[in-house]
């Protein structure tokens, strides 16, 4: 299975392949952009990464949601004359992801030309990493969820490396030829030569199959790496969440959002099986069009039990190396292209970007720069005493796990701090549908609160009829515009009346407003100007 991941995701049921048949699944593609969203050929290296002071570079940024082709230039675009410069940023993500990933670096590198003969590539080739990636022979840990049966897994990782991203085919179901594309002109009189003229893609489909597409190259040139895994996992829900882990990795790491709805994060899946007593694997059966996680599952699923009925049916010469495409409402996969094998890419090294060359100093910085990982940090929460149950809720987002860690520096009591982000806290932000980073109660308020329980000054279920910040905010909004008089003598100067507000706001909470949430909440109202 080859799952390819980018700039998130969730599980569903699961349609399991007849007992007779193993199957394998390697996740293939892990393509990350940079955080910046530039260009892959874009910034001149800096001193480690030796570049080509002639070489014209890129400025245009990636916009998600763009007009198509309005975030264009010759660079990305493959014009005559534009030379790619490598985006030293690149470099630094992909150590870092290949250092998270446990793999060997190699401190000398080079790019590769991948012949790519596709309308959304319009230098008719990719430039990629071939027989030497910078990053190889890792490992992934991942904690399967209780739902799933549990336990650790430890899924290989056989390479990462660079690439850059081709652009997107946006296809519609009328007419039967690509339409041209025309290229926007630049303010910029350099480029004027380059943008002077219409660029035609024209493809051949199936006989009778009315179908065209545009052509959008806006990510064309967007920087990726590519994730390819061994072949370790054995069903759908592995290989979801294997991806899962792998997009928590990357958001740790903060070398890509990991959204999957953005196409940050991509997933391409590689599948066969085998009857049992066979060594060998069975021709691979590469998957296309996964947007979810769920997505991964269900595809694959279904993938391995297509594949081990052909083989109970005498018709397993019909499995063939090919690409198929996940289609979402029928909920089966069904026949894109024939692939292509590593010789129809004739691969060979490119000649306008020079090698890659790390230092063991440049790797120790970025080694002693990375954060604490989502794996570190469960075995971590695992040993302060929580179940794997809320270790993978409190690790699934950073943003919660830095909360969490702040209220218990509090010297707040571990079990209840978890108890407390897990339920009341979490049902909040999925009501008001909020970030954690955007609710007002702090880790200090959270852990004052904790104490005051433990301790008995109030009991839990008073604390939670209190804990929500924005029901005392309109209640004190409700006291001020009901006491108007009293809110002009207030900010005219006689600050005592605090103590009438709060009073009045007590009284319609029933005295069960926390006091420090409240004085916070009703002085930011009372100091702000009118």
């Amino acid at each position: 299975m080859a799952l390819t991941l980018l700039r998130g995701i969730h599980s569903n049921c699961f349609r399991l392949y007849p007992a007779v048949y193993v199957a394998r699944k390697h996740v293939r593609h892990f393509r990350v952009r940079s955080s910046q969203g530039q260009t892959a050929m874009q910034e001149k290296q800096q001193t480690q990464l030796k570049a080509s002071p002639k070489s014209e570079s890129a400025n245009c940024p990636y916009n998600y949601g763009a007009h198509p082709n309005t975030s264009v230039c010759p660079v990305c675009m493959g014009l005559p004359g534009a030379l790619p410069v490598l985006n030293s940023k690149v470099i630094e993500s992909a150590v870092k992801v290949g250092l998270a990933l446990n793999c060997k670096l190699s401190l000398s590198s080079k790019f590769d030309r991948k012949q790519y003969f596709y309308p959304d590539l319009p230098k008719g080739y990719q430039i990629s990493q071939f027989d030497i990636p910078i990053a190889a022979g890792g490992y992934l840990d991942v904690d399967l969820p209780v739902e799933f049966g549990g336990g650790h897994r430890k899924f290989g990782v056989t390479r990462v490396h660079m690439e850059e991203d081709a652009g997107k085919l946006l296809h519609t179901d009328n007419g039967s030829f690509s339409q041209e594309i025309k290229t926007f002109p630049y303010s910029s009189l350099s480029y004027q030569i380059y943008c002077a003229f219409i660029i035609t893609f024209t493809v051949l489909f199936t006989p009778n199959q009315d179908h065209h597409f545009h052509v959008d190259l806006n990510r064309a040139g967007v920087p990726l790496l590519e994730i390819v895994s061994e072949p370790d996992m054995r069903t759908g829900t592995e290989a979801a969440e294997y991806a899962a882990e792998l997009q928590r990795l990357v958001r740790y790491l903060g070398v890509s959002n990991g959204n999957m709805q953005e196409g940050s994060l991509r997933c391409d899946v590689n599948i066969s099986v085998r009857p049992h007593g066979q060594e060998e694997f069975g021709t691979k059966v590469e998957i296309k069009n996964l947007n979810s996680f769920s997505s991964v599952s269900r595809a694959i699923d279904y993938e391995i039990l297509r594949q081990a009925q052909l083989h109970s049916q005498g018709q397993a010469d019909q499995i063939v190396q090919e690409t198929r495409l996940w289609e979402e409402g029928a909920q089966k996969t069904f026949t894109m292209r024939k692939k292509e094998g590593l010789a129809d890419y004739r691969y060979f090294p490119e000649p306008d970007l020079p090698g890659v060359n790390l230092s063991e100093e440049y790797i120790s910085n970025i080694r002693d720069s990375l954060p604490e990982l989502p794996e570190t940090k469960r075995r971590r929460y695992e040993n302060m005493g929580l179940n794997m149950q809320d270790v993978l809720f409190l690790v699934n987002d950073i943003n919660v796990a830095a909360f969490f860690d702040a209220t218990i520096a509090t010297g707040a009591d571990v079990k209840l701090a978890a108890n407390w982000i897990m339920g009341d806290i979490a049902a909040y932000m999925n009501n008001e549908k909020l970030s954690i980073d955007d609710i007002k109660l702090t880790p200090q308020e959270l852990g004052e609160l904790i104490a005051s329980i433990k301790d008995g000054t109030i009991n839990g279920k008073i604390g939670k009829e209190i804990a929500d910040p924005s029901e005392i905010e309109k209640i004190v909004d409700k006291v001020l515009a009901n006491n108007p008089k009293q809110l002009e003598q207030y900010r005219g100067g006689k600050t005592k009346l605090q103590g009438f507000f709060a009073g009045q706001i007590m009284k319609e909470t029933k005295g069960k407003a926390n006091p420090a949430l409240l004085n916070k909440i009703l002085l930011e109202k009372l100091n702000a100007k009118p």
